[in-house]
């Protein structure tokens, strides 16, 4: 066998190449995903190549960028006003978005909303090709959620030359591909879903784009860790990629801009998924309190975290239970927080705030199904297990910004004073935050700024004898 036909081996799910057979991947450790491949030829020592270069000409010549027009690029919006802030005003014309998500979180459901309000603007037709579904099962989704432009076309296919006759016969201004793991490409070695395949795919796919000025959304599907399943080179590819995400058990879902070539890339849109379809939610901020009970609860407290750009009060409850027997472990549980900066706050207040609660059973926990993973959460966190253990209410009008060290110290957080802007405009009363954390004066809202732990319970004690 010559060198040029040589066998290599390639992991169908990163990618990375070795030279002979392995059960187990050597770059993301995947068993079982190795691939019988061709190898590339060769580069010849000291600059040359096995094959020589072919001179080409440019197709077009290079022009200064004061002349070039900027008009292509502007942004068609979809009248989908969370779509459209997280996309940075709407679709782009030549763009090409990756959108990944959950099985059965609502991504086909939105995208044909997408879809249908694009041909209802008068901005071309949309064409949907599907591999995953029938044209049927999609139409039966389009009945429900009302969804059925006349401007609006359906393809099943797998095949990807299939594809690309149809964008030549409809010539739609947006093509949404669902999904890029399920279209094959004949002419390319590997398996449906591979490395290879996807990304000779969404290779495929782009050019066309770019080529006729098309805008394109690619649907990914995720791995079991949540990441988008197939090379690392499919982001690179396209222009925009964005994480549809949410509980099935709860209405509200996420669109979160991971990147973004034409708009910012941490923008976050709000859904709430009904029988009718995805509705936006453009002041989602009364989802993630708890309006049940009349009079505060112990083991409550309300901070206001950063999603994207907008800011979002969110209520965090602790509930403590019963000490453990000495040697055993304690039951430290959590939904939408995260588990080590539970730990971590639990150990500060244990050492710099003379509580005891390692030994103790703590479930946590946020309303709404909503994810809170930035340090800002620490101080309300704190609060809420200070007010659990005491079984004293903090005041219902009250907010807690601020992360929490090891030494006990508040540590200021970023975009403090729009944080405390969005409390004032919901009607809160008082707000804790770091030293020097705030640069301007708020209406109708008192800002007590402290430096510990230790500072941010008296804060809280004086708000609860103020209640009482």
């Amino acid at each position: 066998m010559s060198k040029s036909q040589r066998i290599a081996y390639a992991c169908g799910a990163c990618g990375v190449r070795v030279p002979k057979w392995v059960g187990q991947c050597p770059d993301c450790g995947e068993w079982g995903s190795m691939e019988e491949t061709a190898a590339p030829p060769r580069q010849g020592v000291g600059g040359g190549t096995s094959a020589a270069p072919t001179a080409r000409r440019p197709a077009k010549p290079a022009m200064r960028i004061g002349t070039v027009s900027a008009a292509q690029a502007a942004s068609l919006p979809t009248g989908i006003g969370e779509f459209d802030r997280v996309m940075g005003g709407g679709l782009v014309p030549g763009g090409v978005t990756l959108i990944s998500g959950e099985p059965g979180v609502g991504k086909s459901t939105l995208l044909l909303e997408v879809a249908h309000r694009f041909g209802e603007a008068g901005y071309g037709k949309a064409l949907v090709a599907t591999g995953e579904e029938s044209a049927s099962q999609v139409r039966r989704r389009a009945d429900r959620t009302g969804c059925l432009s006349e401007e609006l076309y359906l393809a099943a296919e797998t095949d990807l030359g299939a594809v690309l006759g149809h964008v030549e016969d409809v010539k739609p201004g947006l093509l949404v591909l669902d999904s890029v793991q399920t279209v094959i490409a004949p002419d390319t070695d590997g398996v449906p879903g591979g490395v290879t395949q996807v990304k000779a795919v969404a290779s495929a796919i782009t050019a066309e784009a770019k080529a006729r000025n098309m805008a394109v959304i690619l649907v990914g599907h995720v791995t079991k860790d949540g990441g988008i399943a197939g090379p690392r080179a499919l982001e690179h590819l396209v222009d925009t990629v964005v994480h549809f995400e949410g509980d099935r058990h709860s209405m509200l879902r996420l669109l979160r801009g991971v990147k973004n070539r034409f708009g910012p890339a941490d923008e976050v849109g709000c859904f709430e998924m009904t029988e009718d379809g995805i509705v936006s939610l453009a002041d989602p901020s009364g989802l993630f309190l708890d309006d049940a009970p009349t009079e505060p609860t112990p083991g409550t407290c309300v901070t206001v975290t950063m999603e994207g750009r907008r800011a979002v009060p969110v209520e965090v409850q602790a509930l403590l239970g019963k000490s453990v027997k000495d040697g055993a472990i304690p039951r430290h549980t959590v939904s939408g927080l995260d588990q080590a900066r539970l730990n971590m706050v639990l150990a500060v207040l244990t050492r710099r705030g003379g509580m005891r609660l390692l030994d103790r059973e703590v479930y946590a926990t946020t309303i709404g199904g909503i994810k809170v993973r930035e340090p800002a959460s620490d101080l309300a966190l704190a609060l809420a297990l200070v007010s659990a253990d005491q079984e004293i209410a903090v005041s219902a009008d009250l907010v807690a910004i601020g992360e929490v060290s090891l030494t006990g110290q508040v540590r200021r957080t970023v975009n403090a004073d729009r944080r405390i802007s969005e409390a004032a405009r919901l009607g809160f009363k008082s707000a804790i935050v770091p030293k020097g954390s705030v640069s301007e004066r708020h209406r109708g809202i008192e800002v007590v700024e402290v430096e510990t732990i230790i500072d941010a319970k008296q804060a809280a004690a004086r708000a609860w004898a103020r209640r009482g």
